[in-house]
């Protein structure tokens, strides 16, 4: 095939480019029908496609955007450790799961506010080129995109063909620290703060003594060490170049 489409959301976007990545042969097309829907934002595409959407989107503009990989598996939009993946791992064990993955975003919301109050950060130590520190943090995500967690803009900055992965690392916090945090990410405001380590690398490795949930692009991943990695230009897509893309041209 030369061309592969998937339509769904990022948890399906994500499946499908597993195969794909690496492969300068086959260009990947993406039509957001999910709940969330963050990864479209990347290309400049509408979450729900308009007819001038339609109609660039089989013109066949395409790019090369950097992917993720975390071991062996990669992501495309983001991953996360700490809050927002335990607020995923809350999702697929309710009971309102499906419910959650067919649209309902009060479900969603409503896992974030108990995760919000009850989530205990855990011991792991980080390492970045070669300096190994040991922390607890409330939040870590590494991205490629800007927009994660159904609609929160925790990387707002980040470029998709930069080489380069964008780290947002919120430190431990107080659950008022939490509540203000996370107002600050919802108005984009919140790099700068005292608690969060903003920046960006071509790898990094978190080390848990246990097991915890992580979340890649939106997908459960279970495991104690998490070696992420930048793969440059590792998929040929379509976008929209006339859109609000996340890409440098």
């Amino acid at each position: 095939f030369e061309h592969i489409v998937a339509v769904g959301g990022d948890g399906t976007f994500n499946e499908t480019i597993q195969s794909l990545v690496g492969n300068p042969k086959v260009t990947f097309g993406a039509i957001a029908a999910g709940t969330g829907n963050d990864f479209i934002t990347i290309l400049g595409f509408a979450e729900r496609f308009s007819d001038r959407d339609w109609d660039i989107f089989f013109e066949k503009n395409t790019i090369q955007m950097d992917a993720g990989k975390c071991n062996d598996r990669f992501f495309i939009n983001g991953m996360g450790l700490g809050f927002d993946a335990q607020v995923a791992a809350e999702n697929y064990h309710s009971e309102n799961s499906r419910a959650v993955k067919k649209g309902s975003k009060s479900k969603y919301w409503k896992h974030i506010l108990k995760t919000l109050v009850f989530y205990r950060e855990k011991d792991m130590k980080i390492n970045l080129s070669g300096e190994i520190k040991s922390q607890k943090s409330f939040l870590n995500t590494i991205a490629n995109g800007r927009r994660l967690a159904g609609g929160f803009y925790l990387t707002p900055d980040a470029i998709a063909n930069d080489n380069q992965l964008t780290i947002c690392l919120i430190d431990q916090l107080s659950f008022l620290g939490r509540i203000t945090t996370l107002l600050k990410v919802i108005k984009q405001k919140h790099t700068t703060e005292q608690k969060v380590n903003y920046f960006t690398t071509d790898k990094i490795s978190f080390e848990f003594e246990n097991e915890v949930p992580a979340h890649l692009d939106g997908e459960l991943y279970f495991n104690s060490r998490f070696d992420v990695s930048i793969v440059p230009a590792g998929l040929k897509i379509i976008f929209n170049p006339f859109g609000n893309h996340f890409f440098k041209i």
